[in-house]
């Protein structure tokens, strides 16, 4: 039987501490800023030039109400609207012209757990020919794994009611 070679290196060198913050019976808490730089909707241009839009940590059959801001995007001009596009789990309420872009709101279901993207259409209004795909990123948390801090832009305005088949009423065949 073969026996297994123990590294000498420890994996983890230590913890250190703030001076005066190790004596016994003090109580340690840990302070965040107030605005953490990746507390907001993240929106980034992707190579193809599309856009994707990353709204953080979600919860599975909950709704929520997704605002963001893009950026001005020239091939699109300063009128732009949404293109209807069949997706049960994602609808544009408005777009928004801003001095620098525009801003876009939309409700969003999480359907299923893990890593999801959506997609949505902007055209331009003068131009029919012109639009740009907007990839809504979400990342679902199943229901037994708590409840995410949302990110700036993000707000739940509602739960789909879940399916449980421990919760039924029915009782079997006699």
């Amino acid at each position: 039987m073969a026996t297994a070679k123990k590294s000498a290196k420890p994996k983890v060198a230590g913890v250190r501490f703030a001076s005066g913050c190790h004596e016994e019976g003090t109580h340690n808490h840990v302070h965040f800023e107030e605005k953490l730089h990746d507390s907001v909707v993240m929106v980034s241009q992707l190579e193809d030039g599309n856009l994707l839009v990353k709204v953080g940590f979600l919860k599975i059959l909950h709704r929520y109400e997704i605002v963001f801001a893009l950026p001005a995007i020239q091939r699109l001009g300063k009128s732009v609207c949404a293109v209807p596009v069949p997706n049960p789990y994602l609808k544009v309420t408005s777009v928004t012209p801003l001095t620098d872009g525009h801003s876009v709101t939309c409700e969003y279901t999480a359907h299923k757990e893990g890593v999801l993207k959506e997609e949505m259409i902007l055209g331009s209004e003068t131009n029919d020919k012109v639009h740009v795909k907007v990839v809504v990123q979400a990342r679902v948390l199943d229901r037994h794994h708590g409840t995410p801090m949302l990110l700036d832009g993000v707000k739940c305005i509602g739960a789909e009611l879940e399916y449980d088949s421990e919760q039924s009423d029915w009782h079997g065949f006699d």
